[in-house]
């Protein structure tokens, strides 16, 4: 395959563009390879700690700069969903960051620890026994429950940290009811970002990190796929999998090298 035969591209964050807080190699020229070729992007992530402004000002400081609509959150795909289903004004626990709580406040739902109707969960870096114990007491009472993504890890700058999809089999240990997750490899979120792109399946590239979010999930769409190796998956771990992606690459310079390829 050829990557420059793909002019709408969905870019996972996490593990491709940066680790923590530090830039990828490559980062600045692969975002001005994209403004220089015309290319459209939707960076959407699986991370829902951080809003919209906040990953534009990280952006920011790695010297790369990107619009609003260009950034898809799994926090924004959830809320999205939500306010799609629910009933106005529906009550809402949420367990997560500012990327959640501001998505699901800015579609008027009531946040509310006593009785809601949904239990919202997204990566929570100060997650309690308190946290887990007012999710799990709620959902056991009723409430429905929704996991902004799988991921049960992430990449940081010191290793391979605790990931959301952790926080949820807890939960789901405790009440023995699984979550319906909104975010990769769920359908929702693809859906979102092409709609955004304004493409379809057919002309569209997914760049992930990770095989059982990034890529099962574009595969699942009809997406052709293309695998990093800066994130949470090493080659060895790509080769062992029953999921495969149409490429697997180093790092966005060898991105950027074929998108400029004739």
């Amino acid at each position: 395959m050829k990557i420059s035969n793909y002019r709408n591209l969905i870019i996972d964050m996490d593990g491709v563009l940066w680790r923590g807080n530090t830039a990828l190699p490559g980062l600045e020229e692969f975002v001005a390879t994209i403004r220089n070729t015309k290319t459209r992007m939707v960076l959407a992530t699986n991370n829902s700690s951080s809003t919209v402004d906040q990953y534009i000002s990280k952006l920011k400081r790695m010297g790369v700069h990107v619009n609003p609509e260009e950034i898809l959150t799994s926090a924004q795909a959830t809320s999205s969903y939500l306010y799609k289903i629910a009933p106005k004004r529906s009550r809402v626990f949420v367990i997560g960051g500012d990327g959640i709580t501001n998505a699901i406040r800015d579609h008027e739902f009531v946040l509310t620890e006593d009785d809601p109707d949904y239990v919202v969960i997204g990566i929570d870096k100060k997650i309690t026994w308190e946290k887990l114990n007012t999710a799990v007491m709620n959902i056991r009472a009723g409430a429905k429950f929704i996991g902004t993504n799988p991921d049960t890890t992430y990449p940081t700058e010191n290793g391979i940290g605790v990931g959301n999809g952790a926080i949820l089999a807890a939960v789901k240990a405790a009440t023995g009811i699984s979550p319906l997750v909104i975010g990769k490899p769920e359908t929702p979120i693809y859906e979102q970002a092409l709609q955004r792109l304004k493409s379809n399946s057919s002309d569209t590239l997914m760049i992930g990190d990770r095989l059982d979010t990034d890529i099962l999930g574009a595969q699942r769409a009809g997406i052709t796929t293309l695998l990093v190796l800066t994130g949470v998956t090493t080659l060895e771990m790509s080769k062992a999998s029953v999921v495969q992606p149409d490429l697997v690459l180093t790092g966005l310079p060898d991105i950027t090298s074929g998108l400029l390829a004739v």
